[in-house]
């Protein structure tokens, strides 16, 4: 398995990763699945931006993907941004999450922004112990500020500070 820059010919993959997470789990609160014309445009949005889009390339497929995009669309949060971590449910446990998302710490170092931010699903126990094992820590809980599945959800919001800070 090798983590890679992705590349349009891993949109298919990157679909159906997606719409496994917005079909059966709470990763991501939408209910409408993606198609592959808004996979591409967000594809080339985060690359126009200088976003990245990195994969798990087993060789055989790919397992996961991972990217950061802005936090907030404003100014004032330009050297803040959010990850998202996906995973194919037949990849779970074998550290491949680790590897994209220390790619993308790497990578928000590298490009001089300052804070990382996780808005995980609370009772999402695995992504929460992925985040805490990269450095993450706790910063706010939103009680029920959203629904999918019939049921509302919480957002824990979790933080990283990246490279060198000011004082």
């Amino acid at each position: 398995m090798i983590i890679r820059p992705a590349t349009p010919a891993d949109l298919p993959a990157i679909l159906r990763i997606t719409n496994h997470a917005i079909l059966h789990t709470t990763a991501l609160w939408t209910i409408t699945p993606a198609t592959l014309e808004t996979r591409t445009a967000w594809f080339h949005d985060r690359a126009t931006r200088g976003f990245p889009i990195f994969v798990a390339d087993t060789r055989a497929d790919i397992a996961r993907f991972a990217s950061y995009g802005e936090y907030r669309p404003f100014e004032g949060f330009a050297q803040t941004v959010e990850n998202s971590v996906y995973v194919d449910p037949d990849h779970h446990g074998q550290g491949i999450g680790r590897a994209l998302l220390s790619a993308l710490i790497d990578h928000a170092t590298e490009s001089g922004k300052h804070v990382m931010i996780a808005g995980i699903e609370a009772s999402n126990e695995a992504s929460v112990a992925l985040h805490r094992r990269a450095g993450f820590t706790e910063t706010a809980l939103l009680r029920e500020v959203g629904r999918k599945f019939e049921r509302w959800l919480d957002l824990l919001f979790m933080q990283r500070m990246l490279g060198k800070h000011d004082a």
